[in-house]
């Protein structure tokens, strides 16, 4: 078993995960993105939808929007792209991260991760959950296991057109109840600075 593996469901179930759903985000205000970027983006869009495959929606739109948001905070944070990430595979907490944001800048090394992003197969953001959810809680084990001091994990599943964050505090986990769609991209920027600069 691995991240991939997990259903919504199942992954609440086999870490006694406590659901929750809250606005995580509504005082956040939105700004709005530099002209070059909205353009890249949209431009991206358009291809991504077009090839209509993970890797396109991966390289054309949400990559773009994480380098984006590295290049606005001056590389403060580590962006790891399709990385093996095994912290227990007894309890299927471990395969491939399509994107993890760590809190330290280094790129040699991953260290306290903070933010997962999980590519929704099928362009279906309830399919990817159980899988966001998992590599999640890979991430709160981790952080456990090097005392990183880093206790709040946020998730994003994405389509790249559509984007839903998460939150897993200990056992707690809260679902943002509204999903961004990136004609939205100033208000994803903001939250994706909100919770890199605040967590």
């Amino acid at each position: 078993m691995a991240f991939r593996d997990f259903t919504f469901a199942g992954v609440q179930q086999a870490f006694s995960l406590v659901l929750a759903e809250d606005d995580l985000f509504g005082a956040v205000p939105s700004a709005p993105p530099r002209p070059e970027l909205a353009e890249r983006v949209r431009v991206g869009v358009e291809l991504a939808l077009a090839v209509n495959t993970e890797k396109a929606r991966s390289e054309f739109i949400i990559a773009p929007v994480l380098l984006e948001l590295r290049q606005s905070l001056a590389g403060r944070f580590g962006l790891f792209s399709g990385v093996e990430f095994d912290v227990d595979s007894s309890r299927g907490l471990n395969g491939v991260c399509d994107f993890l944001v760590t809190r330290s800048p280094l790129q040699s090394m991953l260290t306290a991760p903070v933010l997962a992003v999980v590519e929704a197969k099928n362009d279906n953001i309830r399919g990817g959950l159980g899988q966001c959810v998992a590599a999640m809680v890979a991430a709160r084990e981790f952080n456990a296991q090097t005392a990183s001091g880093v206790t709040v994990i946020h998730g994003v599943v994405t389509t790249g057109a559509a984007w839903k964050f998460l939150r897993l505090v200990g056992s707690d986990l809260t679902v943002d109840r509204p999903e961004y769609f990136v004609a939205e991209l100033g208000r994803i920027l903001a939250i994706l600075t909100h919770i890199l600069t605040t967590t």
